[in-house]
């Protein structure tokens, strides 16, 4: 069987590095710059696919740690794969695993073999490998499986960082060779911290290595804004124009934004689901919290300009009884929201590339963002 997976760049914005591309996969067509909505436990929380389907979402995001623990593979594997068992038609990209083993397992022992662990569910053990990550990856049956790294905390130093970067190349070649699913792409993970010389040489060689797409991983997590974006302005112009490109876990707006305008393809983040539990909702002004009590009478919209089932049904006074109240809808409704913004900001942001006008674009979303004086932002030149 012909390997099913393919990228192709259809445009490219005259100002900057912004690119308008299109994923093929098993299950559609992708159109990026895309945001992928994470699913970890085979479910963007409070969400059904019919309402990711009425969004245009095309692709979200699993997690092989949690769906490894809980239900478990055997289970998955009854239902032909992570589609079948959850009723998503769209595509699927897994993460491999690797983040949550470094931040949410409770005991953690790294070797060459790879990460024996316990699980922060019920405390049993696990070893985790590049072969096993890629294995149950194959077993969800994901259009995009992602390599088993070593997620670099921060701060580290340049030696840890080096080392950590090597095991990671390491077990890149062991991951690739072991997969085998022709209609599954396998995706690099650029490592190496905030160096930027670490994260050009562990790209260098994985491209030798050979992959389908390439992530950067390990970003956003901890260090200073300007510290990643100095990263990605290094990093980006160096990855290979005819793969994708991924930025694992970032973030708000303002990245995504930043993000599109030095070359990614490719983001995801929890931030949208997260926040709307927490009653922080997405604008294009900026964020609100619902709870303030200014909103206890406010008749309008979450935000006038968005055209959400939220925003065109209910207002905002009403999202903050449900969300005060504790009532599950409340929930939902800021999920369907924040999901739908992102989803949204994504659409402007292709539209702006295919227009030749990105940045133009950008000036005029942060234009609105500084008149409200709501969010807090990095705004570059």
């Amino acid at each position: 069987m012909d390997r099913v997976f393919s990228f192709s760049v259809l445009n490219k914005d005259p100002s900057c590095n912004a690119r308008l591309g299109r994923l093929h996969t098993a299950h559609g067509s992708v159109d990026t710059p895309v945001f992928m909505p994470v699913g970890t436990q085979a479910t963007v929380k409070s969400l059904d696919p019919e309402d990711l389907q009425k969004m245009n979402c095309r692709i979200i995001l699993g997690n092989t740690y949690h769906l490894y623990l809980r239900p478990g593979t055997e289970v998955i594997s009854r239902f032909g794969g992570l589609h079948g068992f959850m009723g998503w038609d769209g595509a699927i990209l897994t993460d491999s695993g690797g983040f949550q083993v470094f931040s949410l397992a409770k005991i953690r022992e790294i070797s060459e073999e790879g990460v024996l662990f316990h699980s922060h569910i019920d405390g049993s053990r696990h070893m985790m490998t590049p072969e096993k990550a890629i294995e149950i990856q194959e077993i969800l049956g994901s259009d995009i499986a992602m390599s088993f790294d070593e997620c670099t905390p921060y701060p580290v130093d340049r030696e840890y960082a080096r080392l950590s970067m090597e095991r990671t190349l390491r077990w890149a070649i062991r991951g690739k060779k072991r997969h085998g699913k022709v209609d599954q792409a396998l995706f690099g993970i650029v490592q190496g911290s905030v160096f930027a010389d670490l994260r050009m040489e562990c790209l260098e060689r994985l491209v030798e290595i050979g992959f389908d797409g390439y992530a950067l991983g390990s970003l956003s997590v901890g260090e200073p804004k300007e510290m990643m974006l100095e990263v990605l302005e290094k990093t980006l112009p160096q990855f290979p124009e005819d793969a994708p490109r991924y930025l694992m876990g970032v973030g708000t707006p303002e990245d995504i934004v930043e993000g599109v305008r030095l070359g990614v393809d490719m983001f995801d983040c929890v931030l949208p689901t997260r926040n709307a539990r927490n009653g922080t909702l997405f604008t294009s002004f900026g964020r609100i919290n619902i709870k303030n009590s200014a909103y206890v009478v406010d008749g309008s919209p979450v935000d006038p300009e968005c055209d959400c089932y939220t925003c065109r049904k209910f207002s905002r006074a009403y999202l903050r009884h449900l969300y005060v109240s504790r009532e599950l809808l409340a929930y939902r409704l800021n999920t369907i929201h924040n999901v739908h913004y992102y989803l949204s900001l994504m659409e402007k942001i292709r539209e702006a590339i295919t227009k030749g006008n990105f940045m133009e674009w950008r000036k005029e979303f942060y234009a609105k963002r500084w008149e409200q004086n709501e969010a807090e932002l990095h705004f570059r030149g």
